[in-house]
């Protein structure tokens, strides 16, 4: 079988219990570190699929490699090799299907909810849990608008475009990724990041989202675990 290839951004975004998952289910992977200089493949059809991690970054930034992997993601979705976005991932696969990415009205950082469709798409992807509150984290300034063609999936009262699907392709402005080891680092390295705001409804502490971790990320677990058997369904052999 093809590996999915994973893309990191930035070192400690890595890809967490997505590639745990896929190793659970026998999936080879293969890292692209676009942080480390590694080179973005000008085609997809070496691959099973094509994930994107997070990022400091935006996608608005004037970086080189930007372009190039829209231009993959474009490539991935016309071969119907199935691309899958994480926060920074998501916002890229919008801009690359046509989409916008802008200010989000606050920032949402820790663990919170969002509300999942109840319509069609929502019941494939999701299952029992369409129409259902879902437990997500959280760490972004922006948000995506829904590219042409896609249709939302999750929502919520500080971010309308939680996620979203186009077929075999879904994108996610929060992170259902999260290890508790990711957790604490970035608790640690984005500290004053999470202090700046946590007055505000939509964030927490440090100390708030480590507390979190022993009840939320189970609950997150079964969420992802929907998410990701479905988005594997799609990949390539």
């Amino acid at each position: 079988m093809k590996p999915v290839a994973i893309f990191r951004h930035s070192p400690t975004e890595g890809p967490g219990y997505f590639a745990i998952f896929l190793e659970q289910q026998g999936i080879p992977w293969t890292l692209i570190a676009i942080d480390e200089g590694e080179t973005v493949p000008v085609s997809a059809e070496d691959y099973a699929g094509l994930c994107f991690m997070g990022g400091p970054m935006s996608v608005n930034d004037p970086l080189p490699w930007i372009a190039l992997v829209c231009a993959l993601i474009r490539d991935a979705v016309a071969r119907d090799i199935p691309v899958i976005g994480h926060c920074l991932g998501g916002q890229l696969i919008s801009k690359a299907l046509g989409g916008q990415v802008t200010r989000n009205p606050v920032k949402e950082i820790g663990w919170g909810t969002a509300d999942a469709q109840d319509d069609a798409s929502a019941r494939h992807w999701l299952g029992e849990l369409a129409g259902r509150t879902g437990t997500v984290f959280q760490w972004h300034g922006e948000t995506f608008s829904i590219p042409p063609g896609a249709t939302r999936l999750f929502g919520n009262a500080y971010c309308t475009n939680q996620m979203y699907v186009l077929g075999p392709h879904l994108g996610m402005q929060c992170h259902v990724e999260m290890t508790p080891e990711m957790i604490s680092t970035w608790c640690e390295q984005w500290a004053d990041e999470a202090l700046s705001v946590a007055d505000q409804p939509s964030a927490q502490t440090p100390a708030e989202m480590q507390a979190g971790i022993a009840a939320q990320l189970p609950v997150m677990r079964q969420l992802s675990e929907q998410l990701y058997s479905v988005w594997i369904k799609g990949l390539r052999h």
